[in-house]
């Protein structure tokens, strides 16, 4: 099946920093700052509207990788904003440029694959491994 996304389609999403969301609450740092793993969920959640309505029923996308540089603390109280663009697709592959930012300028900033699935099949396969590996 072909797959013809609009180029340069775009999505965005934002979250206010709480203590729910920082490197604390996470385990990835001792700061009670927004968490590098919420940045990543942030942003691929931006690619994931970025084309969310132009896949059929019964696909979706998976991340298979993101390079990210996360380059300014934000603080509880602030916001940080995602912004992801289409920047290629390679038949079922897709790549996003990402910028994500706070009320006081850039926070990051990442590319991002991601890969069109059919949803059933790769959910069937997910189940069999659990099925063999997990007895």
């Amino acid at each position: 099946m072909d797959f013809n996304l609009k180029p340069q389609s775009s999505g965005e999403n934002k979250e206010l920093v709480t203590e729910n969301n920082t490197a604390i609450k996470y385990a990835s740092g001792t700061a009670p700052v927004y968490a590098t793993p919420a940045l990543v969920g942030l942003m691929e959640n931006a690619a994931v509207l970025a084309i969310g309505n132009q896949l059929p029923e019964g696909f979706g996308t998976v991340g298979i990788s993101m390079n990210v540089k996360h380059v300014s603390a934000t603080p509880i109280g602030m916001t940080v904003h995602a912004k992801a663009t289409l920047t290629e697709q390679d038949r079922k592959k897709l790549t996003f440029q990402i910028e994500a930012y706070d009320e006081a300028g850039p926070v990051g900033n990442s590319i991002h694959e991601r890969f069109i699935i059919e949803t059933k099949p790769f959910l069937d396969k997910a189940d069999r491994k659990k099925a063999e590996f997990c007895k």
